[in-house]
């Protein structure tokens, strides 16, 4: 699979990280920034991902701010993202299989290194289901 990642500063020592997990598990990887813990905004690296996963070039994405708040928040203003901020491998996996999830979401202050590499993981193994989840996330895609 083709992934997207990035982060603002706070986020930035674990994207670095998280991208030798992705690189291990035998994906792509295109890293939209940012490229150092300087000062940095998370709506600057969210926009691009949330585009290139909108526009079908890359598969899924991952963001990693802070709080993994204000970067998921701005991914999700992109129609067709479902962007899911999640901090331990059970609420990944409800966001692919119920949500359907394209965009992965990480807190940086409020996760350690393991946890977040689990959740990638399992994000990006886990099917939708469909079947009875696929009316209300087709109601998500139509406000938008």
């Amino acid at each position: 699979m083709k992934i997207a990642i990035g982060s603002d500063h706070a986020g930035f020592s674990l994207k670095e990280r998280i991208k030798e997990k992705i690189k291990q598990l035998g994906h792509e990887l295109k890293d939209f920034g940012c490229y150092s813990e300087e000062r940095a905004d998370y709506p600057d690296f969210a926009h691009p991902v949330a585009e290139s996963v909108q526009n079908k070039e890359f598969d899924f994405g991952v963001l990693i701010c802070g709080s993994g708040n204000g970067i998921n928040m701005s991914a999700n203003k992109h129609a067709g993202i479902r962007s899911a901020l999640c901090w331990n491998k059970e609420v990944a996996e409800l966001a692919r299989q119920h949500n359907d999830a394209n965009i992965l979401a990480l807190p940086a202050r409020f996760i350690d290194e393991a946890a977040a590499a689990e959740c990638v993981e399992v994000f990006l193994k886990t099917a939708f289901e469909g079947g009875r989840h696929t009316d209300r996330v087709n109601k998500i895609n139509s406000v938008c």
